[in-house]
């Protein structure tokens, strides 16, 4: 392959309904931060302030192109809801034609 992509991974809070949820990605995309936003409900165990928490969370995946991946992950940060967000990103390797896409 020879394309790149970037690739970030957030969770928002479970109690969020599907539109709100839409509403959060979709601006990522309109604002030409993100290509494409991907979002399902997961179960999260995780500790949290010594404890042992267990949650219904969505994992939301953003494809971006690497050189936005530094502004998109500020945009996150400063729209998100949780006062430690999961924020994981990394580079993937991807066709030509579909790393073309992401830049836009």
């Amino acid at each position: 392959m020879e394309g790149e992509v970037g690739i970030i991974q957030t969770t928002l809070p479970g109690e969020w309904d599907e539109p709100l949820v839409g509403e959060w990605s979709s601006k990522l995309v309109a604002d030409n931060l993100a290509a494409c936003v991907q979002r399902s409900r997961v179960s999260s165990v995780f500790r949290w302030e010594g404890n042992l928490e267990s949650t219904e969370e969505w994992r939301v995946q953003l494809k971006t192109s690497v050189e936005k991946m530094d502004e998109l992950v500020a945009e996150i940060l400063s729209r998100h809801p949780y006062d430690t967000p999961q924020i994981v990103s990394w580079v993937a390797d991807s066709t030509t034609e579909y790393a073309s896409w992401v830049e836009g």
